[in-house]
């Protein structure tokens, strides 16, 4: 019965069916960027507690000639091409950078939310009036898919803000050979990593004191209701966050209140609650150098240089599709 109900399905609502069946329950953090979820998490990104943003704006303003270097070198013709780019308040350093050098070169941001889409890409037109930029919004693999192209020019993948961290490292590599796979051998891709540090710096930033982070976290709830008519209390749901130093990974979850049923119209069915029983919503992993080299090498890359702030507390890592084959 519920096979036949799933087949007809959204890809949301599968993946809520599954998680909130799941012991312990989850949801996945992919469906956090909706209109309103990128609103807050542009917030997070402001916070005094978010260190990650400054971080890696003040590695890319403080380090962008060697970056620029790196991207270019052995190519003159480069197609910038981000990934979940966001407010792009870091990749603004690169592409004055690069108009300054004048360096051939088009930017091409892709993000799941229009919204965020169309606001880039009307900040960037007004900041840059002579930046041939081309926006997408959707799934990352069938855009990343149409722009491979045989024309000889560089495609750089950017994937910062320490993304990657929110995926198992089973899912990173199967993200990163997806990624693979569209790619050409003149391809780079440049990811930002979250490195490991003092565990209290880390808790904070998942857990800061004006709200805003559990905020982002109930809006999955909001969404939930408003898209696949369910009935979550928001109120009796609260933000928890905690980080495991031997895992180097932070985890957040959303804590019932109380003993509560919800039921959720586009599934047909209800979901029981114990009182203090935990959502599992998100993992943010941090990472050590031998973690980002294994990595690389277990999805068909090499490293070709690593940028770190001088408190290493971050690092964006540049990397060349391997000439072995993954099998």
């Amino acid at each position: 019965m519920q096979a036949s109900c799933t087949t007809e399905l959204t890809a949301f609502a599968e993946d809520v069916l599954r998680g909130l069946s799941s012991t312990p329950k989850r949801l996945s953090s992919k469906y956090f960027y909706d209109d309103e979820g990128t609103r807050l998490f542009q917030e997070i990104m402001k916070l005094p507690e978010y260190y990650l943003t400054s971080v890696e704006y003040k590695l890319f303003t403080e380090q962008i000639d060697e970056i620029g270097r790196a991207f270019t070198e052995g190519s003159d013709k480069i197609d910038l091409i981000e990934l979940g780019a966001g407010d792009g308040t870091k990749t603004a350093v690169l592409i004055e950078h690069f108009l300054d050098q004048k360096i051939d070169f088009t930017y091409s941001p892709i993000d799941i939310s229009k919204e965020a889409c169309d606001a880039l890409s009307a900040k960037f037109h007004e900041k840059f009036p002579g930046l041939k930029i081309n926006p997408h919004h959707g799934d990352y693999f069938k855009i990343l898919d149409s722009l491979k192209n045989g024309n000889g020019r560089r495609k750089v993948i950017l994937f910062l803000g320490s993304n990657i961290g929110n995926f198992s490292r089973e899912q990173a590599v199967d993200f990163f050979r997806q990624l693979r796979g569209v790619m050409n051998e003149n391809d780079h891709i440049f990811i930002g990593f979250d490195m490991q540090k003092d565990p209290r710096v880390i808790v904070s930033a998942y857990d800061d004191a004006a709200g805003v982070t559990a905020a982002f976290n109930l809006n999955l709830l909001r969404r939930i209701n408003r898209e696949l008519g369910a009935d979550f209390v928001v109120e009796n749901f609260s933000h928890y966050a905690q980080y495991r130093p031997v895992e180097c990974a932070a985890r957040s979850f959303l804590i019932s209140r109380e003993k509560q049923t919800v039921h959720i119209d586009a599934l047909t069915r209800d979901f029981e609650f114990d009182q203090w029983e935990p959502i599992f919503m998100e993992i943010s992993q941090k990472y050590t150098s031998a973690m980002i080299e294994e990595l690389a090498a277990a999805s068909g890359f090499e490293i070709a240089v690593t940028f770190l702030d001088k408190e290493n507390f971050y690092c964006d890592s540049l990397w060349l599709p391997s000439q072995n084959h993954l099998r």
